[in-house]
């Protein structure tokens, strides 16, 4: 009784030393919504044929199918932007979410293998399955994320002791490699290298108003559901004690949170491909910027993680145009320099 007591006493103290910061929360959501506007309006204008805004305004809302520049834009740009913003966003909250129910400050969705699980079921429905919807094909890149985050943790629980941040994220580069090799295995022997270089470099080149229409809902609808948790990602973030210490069911938190960060992981993947470290980066700055109430911290991630995506696909389409680089490239420019100092800072015994 005492020792309840005593567990009780604590969590109400940890709950208490949860730090934000709503006024800059606020500034962050206000600001960066309107620099994601700017960001979506060059992305639309800039590129190999470089089109002036006000002409991009009047292609959207007075759409002339006889006019080439308005073709561009409403085919092509629009929907790439707007999808390239919710992948961002996808990625983002998947890696805040996977950070605060493991605790772990490397978690990230292509870190951890749900990349490269999705990349390998998009190649076997590739092989074996070419007539999938993009829905299904959608249905299928949850499936491969889930297998591809059961492997990491199988493998990262088989090592002796605690299973540590770095280890698991050992475990995650020797499955994802694994995982890749499988892919390009498929992609050699089928014969379907061409459709999948897409996926291996990342990228937006693809996007249409179809792929748009279907991931809009799973999205949206994850990202809402991650909010309604928000309060019990903070507290597990504390501690799983902690978070039981007041209240919180943990086990059915971390279910729930494991099938938002699918959904979002694998949505995101099927539709732009291997990208990672946008998971790994936003979450960390949103938290120095905000503190550590996920309330703040998913709806902050999911902005600041839609401008990344939309300024990075701009610079992959401006650099040497009219070729593009992937976006995968120029996100790993500023993710692995991050990730070494995370693993630099991460003292713990492998």
């Amino acid at each position: 009784m005492l020792v309840s007591k005593q567990t009780n006493a604590e969590a109400r103290s940890s709950s208490t030393r949860v730090r934000s910061r709503p006024y800059v929360a606020s500034v962050i959501i206000v600001g960066g919504l309107f620099m994601l506007l700017i960001g979506i309006a060059l992305a639309v204008s800039l590129g190999a044929a470089r089109i002036p805004l006000d002409l991009v305004w009047g292609a959207i809302t007075h759409f002339n199918p006889d006019n080439p520049e308005h073709q561009i834009i409403q085919e092509l740009r629009l929907p790439r932007v707007l999808i390239g913003a919710m992948v961002g966003a996808s990625f983002a909250v998947a890696g805040a979410l996977m950070q605060g129910m493991t605790r772990n400050p490397m978690a990230d969705s292509g870190l951890l293998g749900l990349n490269a699980g999705s990349g390998l079921v998009i190649a076997i429905c590739f092989a074996f399955l070419p007539g999938l919807s993009f829905n299904q094909l959608i249905l299928f890149a949850f499936l491969g994320a889930g297998i591809g985050a059961g492997l990491v943790f199988g493998v990262g629980s088989l090592a002796r002791g605690s299973m540590t941040p770095v280890r698991l994220v050992l475990a995650g580069a020797a499955v994802s490699a694994l995982l890749a090799a499988l892919s390009e295995g498929i992609a050699l022997y089928f014969q379907i290298g061409q459709d999948l270089a897409f996926w291996y470099a990342g990228g937006l080149s693809g996007a249409k108003w179809l792929q748009l229409k279907v991931m809009f809902p799973w999205v949206v609808g994850a990202i809402l559901a991650a909010l309604a948790i928000s309060r019990s990602i903070t507290m597990l973030s504390l501690g799983e004690d902690v978070a039981t210490g007041l209240g919180q069911r943990t086990g059915l938190v971390k279910i729930i949170a494991t099938i938002i960060v699918l959904v979002l992981a694998g949505s995101a993947v099927a539709v732009v491909g291997a990208v990672g470290f946008v998971g790994l980066i936003i979450p960390h700055l949103t938290r120095f910027l905000v503190g550590v109430d996920y309330r703040w911290i998913i709806p902050c991630s999911a902005i600041l993680g839609s401008l990344l995506v939309v300024l990075a696909d701009l610079g992959a389409r401006i650099i040497h145009p009219p070729f593009e680089v992937p976006i995968g490239a120029i996100i790993a420019l500023i993710g692995v320099p991050f990730f070494l100092y995370l693993a630099r800072k991460e003292r713990r015994v492998l």
